[in-house]
């Protein structure tokens, strides 16, 4: 059973960064495509930022691209995502999820019935 931990919320200012980890654990993580999705209050839960279980592959929602950087360590069974520029509107709880579905086309891990699993979710609060 896969387990999903993130960690490295917190409360920062406009213009600052942050990087969130997500620890994977439970099964062979070089297996999964990870993704990254956050939610604010009010909010459907959105699309971030996805990387492919090889490593090769990424794709992005177009309100953090160039800012956002997903990444992630196949040793350490970790998926990164660092955000650089931060703006109030991306405060959300950020969550990350695990897919073992194949499918050729990157962005279709943009929807979220496409993983399996999902983390607890790490607060991020941007202050203007």
């Amino acid at each position: 059973q896969v387990q999903l931990v993130e960690s490295g919320g917190g409360l920062v200012q406009a213009g600052d960064s942050l990087r969130l980890s997500c620890a994977f654990s439970g099964r062979t993580f070089s297996a999964y495509t990870m993704g990254w999705f956050r939610q604010a209050p009010g909010k459907e839960r959105e699309f971030v930022a996805v990387i492919r279980w090889s490593g090769g592959g990424t794709y992005y929602a177009d309100s953090v691209k160039g800012r956002f950087a997903i990444s992630r360590d196949n040793a350490k069974n970790t998926v990164y995502l660092q955000m650089n520029s931060l703006q109030p509107e991306d405060s959300a709880v950020y969550y990350c999820a695990a897919s073992d579905h194949y499918y050729s086309v990157t962005s279709l891990y943009q929807f979220s019935d496409k993983y399996n699993d999902w983390g607890q979710g790490t607060q991020v609060t941007v202050s203007s």
